[in-house]
């Protein structure tokens, strides 16, 4: 055979086949972003050899202008985490700004400030943190308690303050995840309020069983007034915010009928106010009587477990997770969306009314109507915060409850009005429902990928390298 008849393998590129890197105007440009065919012609050669057999795409390291995968310590520090943490630093950051700017020394200071601008400085420094150190002191360790119990009791404190909080944001974070805001957390404890109260103190039964047909009687009638809500959306298609507002007054009224009722009204008493739950029907002290923290807040680490284990490990869990992503994709997909609505807004109407029950069987002891007190409105920030996940939903808990139990301590120490924790709340839930303003502050904006180059590449791969 002649050697013009021999087919062409030199290793050369054939320059008619190499992408122009020339706009017609003649400005450069970059072949990663503008020649759909760069990939493959470096692939093979400028069309001289024949294709990698395997992809572009699936061979190690990075091409010339690519960006660099981020790496482990960049996806940690900006993760969900730590924008929380974040969140949190500089909501107190801004209380305490706000702190500083109600103290008389700090006012005192400022009328000099260009004189002496440090005792400005060292009195804003002074109000913030004796604020906060009053607020830690209150409600985790107060070191000039009497004794390791007197020392360890605001700790006590804020954990039984965080146990309804706990149990009744994890039935608001559990509607969230399939979809549903749960705005009926304040009713759903009044209910079961109700019902764990007359069980405690109408029915007179054996130690152990007593209490369980309270905890149960409160479970139930928290369910059941989650669940209507559930029915309401799935067989009329009624808005269950609207709903469970509803059910709010609905429920709040009817208990301020039966305390005026001799149902319900201790006898000899014209206060709205039941009679006392029979000893039976109490939950025990964990630490003894000097705190006052209860087995419920056992039962809130349990119902936390559950619902962890409910929304990771079980079909339904997939079930309410779907629905709460598409709800048309998941009745696609075969799941009965109706039945599941109802399901989740049961479940999260008896982890509401643990709630309840922590209140009459646990602090209280009695049934008043102010049973609920604000626990179910804020179970709904606790979720937020808690990025409606199980554990986070915990922890945000036990923060809150500290803030309450530490709230009252720092009022008397340092005289600052006890709503700047409302405040501090407030800028906390504020700053986590904006994680990209958090990010920006700290500089935590991720990289932005070449969507142009990564489309381009993604083509080159499928194609095979076909010249």
């Amino acid at each position: 055979m002649s050697e013009n008849n021999e087919p062409r393998h030199s290793a050369e590129p054939d320059p008619d086949r190499i992408p122009k890197t020339q706009s017609p105007a003649g400005e450069p440009q970059d072949p990663l972003e503008d020649d759909a065919d760069f990939v493959t012609t470096l692939d093979t050669a400028g069309g001289a050899m024949r294709p990698s057999a395997v992809p572009v795409s699936a061979q190690s390291g990075t091409l010339p202008g690519a960006e660099e995968p981020d790496s482990v310590l960049r996806k940690i520090f900006t993760g969900n985490g730590i924008v929380t943490i974040l969140a949190v630093l500089l909501a107190l950051i801004l209380g305490g700004l706000l702190i500083a700017s109600t103290d008389k020394v700090v006012a005192a200071t400022s009328s000099y400030f260009f004189a002496r601008p440090t005792d400005f400085l060292a009195a804003v420094w002074s109000a913030a943190t004796g604020s906060y150190v009053a607020l830690f002191q209150g409600s985790v360790f107060n070191p000039r308690g009497s004794g390791v119990g007197g020392q360890f009791a605001p700790l006590m404190e804020t954990l039984t303050i965080a146990t309804p909080l706990i149990t009744a944001g994890l039935g608001v974070a559990l509607a969230f995840r399939a979809g549903l805001f749960n705005i009926g957390a304040q009713g759903q404890i009044i209910m079961a309020g109700i019902l764990a109260a007359w069980v405690g103190f109408a029915l007179h039964l054996p130690v152990g069983l007593h209490l369980l047909l309270v905890l149960l009687a409160g479970v139930i009638g928290g369910a059941i007034w989650g669940g209507l809500v559930g029915v309401l959306k799935a067989r009329t298609g009624a808005h269950e915010v609207i709903v469970t507002i509803m059910f709010n007054y609905i429920a709040l009224y009817f208990l301020r009928y039966l305390l005026d009722t001799d149902l319900f009204q201790r006898p000899g008493e014209t206060t709205p106010i039941s009679p006392i739950l029979d000893p039976s029907a109490v939950y025990p002290q964990i630490f003894g009587t000097q705190y006052r923290l209860h087995l419920g807040f056992l039962l809130a680490i349990a119902a936390t477990v559950f619902v962890s284990w409910l929304l990771n490990r079980s079909t339904i869990g997939f079930e309410f997770r779907a629905v709460g992503a598409n709800p048309k994709a998941a009745l696609t997909a075969g799941i009965n969306v109706p039945r599941a609505t109802i399901l989740v807004m049961t479940l999260a109407g008896g982890l509401a009314g643990l709630a309840g029950v922590a209140q009459v069987a646990g602090t209280e002891k009695v049934l008043t109507d102010g049973v609920a007190a604000t626990y179910g409105f804020d179970a709904i920030t606790v979720a937020l915060l808690g990025r409606s996940t199980p554990w986070g939903t915990f922890a945000a808990g036990i923060l809150f409850g500290a803030f309450r139990a530490g709230a009252v301590q720092m009022q008397i120490q340092t005289g600052t009005p006890i709503d700047i924790v409302l405040v501090v709340q407030s800028l906390i839930v504020l700053f986590i429902a904006a994680p990209p303003l958090i990010r920006a502050i700290f500089g935590m904006n991720p990289r932005k990928k070449k969507a142009a180059t990564a489309g381009k590449t993604q083509k080159a791969a499928t194609t095979g390298g076909a010249a």
